[in-house]
């Protein structure tokens, strides 16, 4: 359900995942989430949708 919003490219940020039409890498996120952000904070913080970190999660 999510894949199309995860993308791989040894192009970018040295082949880690990153969020679709960005670069921001799914660690971020994840760290984000970890380090006690919500998931408002973080759509709003990178300029996300929420899906996208949704994504990350999966």
């Amino acid at each position: 359900m999510y894949e199309d919003r995860i993308v791989i490219d040894a192009a970018v940020r040295h082949g880690k995942p990153i969020i679709n039409g960005t670069r921001i890498p799914l660690e971020i996120i994840v760290g984000s989430l970890a380090g006690g952000m919500e998931i408002e904070e973080i759509v709003k913080e990178y300029d996300l949708q929420k899906e996208d970190v949704l994504a990350a999660l999966a």
